[in-house]
């Protein structure tokens, strides 16, 4: 296996982990927060296809699927046009609301765009500085594995959110109302 090989692989993974929470949930448990001031699955997924986005756009030099391709206007929230959800106070958070439908095919556009991406790779393509403001100044496979684990844990909360929903009392999408 190379190291494009690898890339995509874990790229892949995160696909699927960001399915798997997402799935089959509607938009309210997508909102639901395990505990007052906790991040969703939908802000969860939208924030970590944004960084995703926002950084395979930086490597690319090009624009972000988010205001160039239209999933702004897709989505149609009430934040900046270039909000990637870094810093979000718990009050942000909660104007991040989507249908699985429009969080999984945001994602999966820019996971397209990302195995492309990757999968043209080569080693010495992965050691080019591609951020010197760092100290050390940072490579791309550097901002590569930056992403991969941003994401990994991203996509792992979300999936933590999912098991806490699905453990709530039936009827109930609110796990502290459960107490």
């Amino acid at each position: 296996m190379n190291s494009a090989e690898i890339l995509t692989d874990a790229f892949d993974r995160i696909r699927e982990e960001v399915h798997d929470a997402v799935d089959g949930l509607d938009e309210a448990a997508l909102t639901t927060r395990p505990a007052p001031a906790a991040n969703t699955i939908a802000w969860l997924v939208w924030h970590l296809t944004r960084v995703q986005d926002e950084h395979l756009a930086e490597l690319e030099a090009t624009e972000s699927l988010w205001t160039g391709r239209g999933w702004y206007e897709r989505f149609d929230l009430p934040i900046d046009r270039n909000a990637t959800g870094y810093g979000d106070t718990p009050a942000e958070v909660a104007l991040i609301s989507a249908p699985a439908e429009l969080l999984t095919g945001y994602h999966d556009a820019v996971h397209a765009r990302t195995v492309r991406f990757v999968g043209a790779l080569n080693d010495r393509a992965l050691d080019a500085i591609v951020d010197t403001n760092w100290d050390p100044p940072v490579t791309m496979g550097v901002r590569l594995v930056s992403v991969l684990a941003d994401d990994l844990q991203h996509a792992g909360q979300a999936a933590f959110v999912r098991g806490i929903l699905s453990r709530a009392p039936a009827g109930r999408t609110d796990p502290a109302a459960a107490r």
